[in-house]
């Protein structure tokens, strides 16, 4: 038995904004360095940061530099139809154990994402960026709540046209980050999103149903995508 849908409380939000244009030129991703690095410098105007998405390259900050840009070989993806939901997971969510809204707490989810004990890429200004993002109608945040209110998990990431980004996630309740990864999943599909990036693949990724695929196919899947016209809240 599956687990059913998972009821989403949606707090709308107005369409992506024009962005002022990005006068800087990517290098091409193809060319990439072993790590992935396509190149540094630059900054995290709005503007930089969607162009980034839109050819397939994302911001990691490192502590030796901040703008730092990435496109790694291989790219890991979560597809729509491949989400592998435990049985334990379907049972928790069909038990509405949370509840669970869209782009109701963004600074909580991007706050609690960067405490990590091994440290964090979400450096000050990478945050700043993001917030600016969601309040210009282009990153989203998923957040799971306890019944009587508490964030226990959540994740964040950035919407451009046909494709989702997902950034990051976290939970302090077991199963919670699982759960927004479900919702996020359900969203998509509602949407009309058609490509989940998940960037490099983890044990966790993995056992929720990611994969990894090349990056020349995530770039012409990305071509595909990223032009179509999708409304992901409001």
């Amino acid at each position: 038995m599956g687990p059913g849908l998972i009821p989403l409380a949606i707090h709308p939000l107005d369409p992506p904004q024009d962005l002022r244009p990005c006068p800087l030129r990517f290098p091409d991703p193809r060319n990439a360095g072993p790590e992935g690095i396509v190149g540094w410098g630059g900054d995290f105007a709005p503007g930089t940061i969607v162009k980034a998405y839109r050819h397939g390259i994302f911001p990691w900050p490192h502590p030796q530099q901040e703008f730092l840009w990435f496109s790694p070989h291989p790219r890991a993806i979560l597809p729509l139809s491949g989400l592998h939901v435990s049985r334990r997971l379907a049972r928790t969510i069909r038990q509405g154990r949370f509840r669970v809204s869209l782009d109701a707490a963004f600074a909580q989810v991007l706050a609690a994402c960067a405490v990590r004990e091994e440290g964090t890429w979400i450096t000050p200004a990478y945050r700043r960026a993001y917030a600016l993002l969601h309040q210009l109608g282009w990153a989203h945040s998923f957040e799971v709540w306890t019944a009587d209110g508490a964030l226990a998990g959540g994740l964040y990431g950035l919407n451009v046209g046909g494709l989702f980004g997902a950034e990051s996630m976290f939970h302090t309740v077991t199963d919670a980050s699982k759960v927004a990864m479900v919702a996020m999943v359900q969203h998509c599909r509602t949407a009309g999103v058609s490509l989940i990036d998940v960037q490099v693949l983890t044990p966790h990724l993995e056992r929720m149903g990611a994969i990894e695929i090349p990056r020349d196919d995530y770039l012409a899947r990305l071509r595909d995508v990223v032009d179509e016209p999708v409304r992901f809240c409001g």
